[in-house]
């Protein structure tokens, strides 16, 4: 046998005499294994048929998929085989799916979802967290399915629906604050619920309400469960059962608490340039150390009370003088020369109650809280009122007239007025429309500083004459304000009998003189310029007549 040495040192460059060599070898191989010559066919026969077979199918697979793949383009509706929410949405066009959709959504959302805690029941409207489905999405992934892709992932999808089915994913989607805040009513309101520390400031006393362990809602946990059940195929109306886990309550702070309920007093001060107000403000604190409130809590009680003191400050906004209210806005008087001793001391008490009053803009002002309740221990004296439409006697008679005038100030400061009401029968010290009765509980008289600066109330009462002013900043395009009032009509009064056993038969005796009702009407009209702008209808009252009453023998 021949052999070919190789060298580094060598070319080896294969040369044509080196290929005849090579040629004689092989010659020498096959004549020496008849079978190898065989074999060799044989593979390449079996080679050449997988090849045209193989042609052949994909050549048939090509045809095939694109014939069937041109039936799918031109056909307008969803593949057989495709759900959503349970919804076989095979064969229907977009419209038709989407309005399934709506009709399986909107029952979903419209049922209330319940809830379970050992024996307890909860109820979520989905309205309450914004609830709502990808609707939209949901048509257009279940139209797609079978178009989205080549030829060959679009046979495939539309084959594999036929065979399995295919559901399109669903979402939904919520507020999560309010689902949060549904999700804390919920834990409030479980009897096993876990109770934090509270606390509540009532009167002059700090009420601590200690805590509780308790069972807390997994929110994540709560949450997936809801939505699971809303996107699920086989929705039902069972109720899901609320994941929580126990754990312990808070300790009461003591030093947390305090921090929250300080507050310094801040006296009231102004400033000229520019002319601003700032009103003054109680404070709050313990009336007892720190430590000795810590020393309060202890045990098991459910409630502890520390008492409390209010800071007041030095200057009060009602301290503030005139200066830092340079104009007079408005003022009304009114006489209450012909009043018994006991009304004018009510009058005068009540006026010193409301006079320097300082309110801030918006602030609204109660006649009631102001003037409080009318008591003897309060100074106030016992005079003539009206009630349940008699004449009689209570202690307080007389402050109506300092309402009255208030209300007249008021209105010509062209303040917003939130509440009054007029007498049932008409007074003389104001006006007819426009009186303004008080009465403890109710009714009230209230308006509200609708300036943008500070107003301050003065009172005088000199020579039994009531004088209200409202001191302030006028604005630029501050109106002129007149008030106008007037009779629309009359009330007749009615003449009752009563039977006097001291009278003989045939006398009489007039136990109250009859006098008219009437009906009126009261306007407030803003002028600038001296020409009238604008004309607010105030009220139109009723005010009832006195009957006459005589008294007759038997």
């Amino acid at each position: 046998m021949n052999s070919i040495l190789f060298t580094g040192e060598e070319d080896n460059t294969l040369t044509d005499e080196d290929y005849k060599i090579i040629e004689e070898a092989e010659e020498i191989i096959k004549s020496n294994n008849p079978d190898l010559k065989t074999n060799t066919k044989k593979k390449h026969i079996i080679l050449l048929i997988f090849s045209i077979l193989f042609f052949v199918l994909f050549i048939f697979l090509a045809y095939f998929s694109t014939i069937f793949a041109l039936l799918n383009l031109s056909h307008e509706n969803i593949v057989q085989g495709v759900n959503a929410l349970g919804i076989d949405l095979s064969g229907l066009n977009k419209e038709e799916a989407k309005q399934k959709i709506i009709n399986e959504t909107n029952n979903r959302i419209s049922t209330e979802v319940i809830f379970l805690h050992n024996d307890e029941t909860y109820t979520l409207h989905l309205s309450e967290i914004s609830g709502s489905f990808n609707i939209n999405e949901i048509v257009e992934n279940a139209y797609n399915v079978g178009r989205s892709g080549n030829i060959f992932t679009n046979n495939y999808q539309i084959l594999n629906c036929l065979i399995h089915k295919k559901n399109i994913p669903v979402t939904f989607s919520y507020n999560a604050d309010s689902f949060s805040s549904v999700i804390a009513q919920i834990e409030g309101s479980m009897k096993d619920g876990l109770k934090y520390p509270t606390y509540q400031i009532d009167g002059n006393n700090l009420i601590i309400v200690s805590g509780k362990d308790g069972y807390v809602i997994n929110s994540n946990e709560f949450k997936n469960l809801l939505i699971d059940k809303l996107v699920s195929s086989n929705y039902n109306t069972n109720g899901i059962e609320i994941p929580t886990y126990i754990t312990e309550t808070d300790k009461i702070n003591i030093d947390k608490i305090h921090s929250e309920i300080f507050k310094e007093a801040k006296d009231a001060y102004y400033t000229t340039n520019p002319l601003v107000v700032y009103p003054s403000s109680t404070g709050i604190d313990f009336s007892i150390s720190i430590d000795e409130a810590k020393s309060l809590i202890t045990g098991e009680s459910d409630t502890y009370t520390i008492p409390l003191k209010i800071l007041y400050p030095n200057v009060k906004t009602s301290d503030i003088g005139m200066e830092a209210f340079p104009n007079t806005l408005s003022s009304y008087s009114s006489s209450y020369a012909t009043s018994n001793s006991n009304r004018c001391t009510n009058i005068s008490l009540a006026s010193s109650k409301i006079n320097g009053l300082v309110l801030m803009p918006g602030d609204i002002f109660s006649f009631n809280d102001t003037v409080g309740k009318r008591t003897p221990q309060a100074g106030f004296k016992v005079a003539g009122v009206y009630v349940a439409g008699q004449v009689t006697s209570d202690y307080g008679g007389g402050i109506c007239q300092v309402s009255s005038t208030l209300y007249n100030a008021v209105l010509r400061a062209n303040l917003e007025i939130v509440e009054r009401t007029n007498h049932q029968f008409d007074v003389g010290y104001v006006p007819i429309g426009t009186d303004a009765t008080v009465s403890w509980g109710a009714p009230d008289f209230k308006f509200k500083n609708s300036r943008n600066y500070p107003i301050k109330i003065d009172i005088k009462n000199y020579n039994k004459k009531i004088t209200v002013s409202i001191h302030g900043l006028r604005e630029e395009n501050d109106y002129d304000v007149e008030i106008v009032s007037y009779r629309t009509g009359t009330i007749p009064y009615k003449t009752t009998y009563t039977t006097d056993k001291n009278l003989k038969a045939g006398q009489t005796k007039i136990i109250q003189n009859g006098s008219n009702g009437a009906t009126s009407v009261a306007y407030r009209i803003l002028k600038q310029n001296g020409k009238e702008v604008s004309r607010q209808l105030l009220s139109r009252d009723t005010y009832s007549p006195h009957n006459k009453i005589v008294a007759r023998g038997n």
